[in-house]
């Protein structure tokens, strides 16, 4: 053990891009500052993270753990005797790698691998990107030595606030805007027509989805161009409706590209959604979620609109508005400077830095 680098940490989070991706960005910006460090992430079978994180040449192993169901499922009489495995399995991987700081981003894969890691000694820092925390993190509490918040609202829902840290959500290293022509062009768009991106998660939304189907000759008609992320759930389903000004596609590989291409996002509003749009400057129109615990992605979207940053279609409005909005922002140049100038102020572009700096000093002081 001598001869193992002190740097040696373990990202334990996935399931959804939200979970995920925040500790992707952390474990980039550690390569950045310590390329000798070790890392590993655990995560769940089946989910984004096996196919997304051997692309960030990152290694990963995976445990039995899924989430337990808010409705009725045969699956969730299998959740104690999941649980119990999957505490075992991170248990012998904590053992074997000896991180010296596990990082947790909320996701249910993160507690066992998180209570594992606490009977060895590991540090723990736990990353709550919503501005409601999940229940995972809640319970993990007492084993954290920090809890980095993306939201000032979140610190009343912890107990010991000494634990808080107010940092942003921290965003990819490689997320940027490139120039608009060359974006669309990438996606066989037309340079210089009116582009509206949709993103409906990794996973995908049922509700958006059917609503930008029912709206798309109309927008077509009005010479608006859509890039358009289904997820993997749905491709399938919508990607007939790929046409000339229409491209629809299950995932995007390069976000900033995406971005790039568009003048407005429709989004669902995952807290990583939120981050990047507020990194980049972009107007957005938030269809928050309503399958999600406690509502937070509403809570997300609602803390941007009340500071005119962003704007909110109802989940069980989105077909019946998402046209009539669409139209009414894409050319109001006024309205779309000022949602970009307000939502800038929600960035915190050094969030991945400094929450990688405190993960570094703990393990160099374990």
């Amino acid at each position: 053990m001598k001869n193992r680098t002190i740097y040696r940490y373990i990202f334990a989070g996935g399931g959804t891009g939200g979970h995920l991706y925040p500790a992707l960005a952390v474990a980039q910006q550690i390569k950045e500052l310590k390329p000798e460090a070790e890392i590993l992430f655990i995560g769940a079978k089946n989910k984004i993270e096996e196919r997304v994180v051997p692309n960030y040449n990152f290694n990963l192993k995976t445990i039995w753990i899924t989430g337990f169901s808010r409705k009725f499922s045969v699956n969730n009489l299998l959740f104690p005797l999941k649980l119990f495995v999957s505490f075992f399995q991170a248990l012998v991987i904590v053992i074997k790698f000896k991180p010296r700081v596990v990082v947790g981003t909320g996701a249910y894969v993160s507690g066992p691998v998180v209570w594992a890691a606490s009977i060895i000694g590991s540090k723990i820092i736990l990353l709550e990107q919503n501005s409601y925390p999940g229940i995972t993190n809640r319970l993990l509490e007492k084993k954290a030595t920090e809890i980095h918040i993306a939201f000032e609202e979140t610190k009343k829902y912890f107990r010991d606030k000494s634990k808080i840290v107010l940092s942003g959500n921290p965003i990819r290293i490689n997320l940027n805007l490139v120039d608009k022509i060359q974006a669309r062009r990438s996606f066989s768009l037309d340079d210089n027509k009116k582009t509206i991106l949709i993103i409906g998660g990794s996973g995908g939304a049922k509700s958006l989805n059917h609503a930008v189907a029912k709206s798309l000759d109309k927008l077509l008609e009005k010479d608006i161009q859509v890039l358009w992320q289904t997820g993997k759930v749905y491709y399938q389903e919508f990607k007939k409706y790929s046409q000339h000004g229409v491209k629809v596609m299950e995932y995007f590989d390069d976000m900033s590209l995406a971005y790039s291409s568009c003048d407005i996002v429709i989004a669902r509003a995952g807290a990583t959604t939120i981050a990047e749009v507020s990194l980049l400057g972009l107007p957005v129109i938030f269809v928050p979620s309503s399958n999600v615990a406690a509502d937070h992605q509403y809570k997300n979207a609602k803390t941007l609109q009340d500071e005119n940053a962003a704007l909110i279609i109802p989940d069980n409005e989105v077909e019946k508005k998402l046209y009539d909005t669409t139209i009414s922002l894409i050319y109001d140049e006024e309205k779309l400077k000022e949602l970009r100038n307000n939502i800038k102020k929600f960035s915190n572009p050094d969030a991945a830095l400094n929450i990688t700096k405190k993960i570094i000093h703990l393990s160099e002081n374990l």
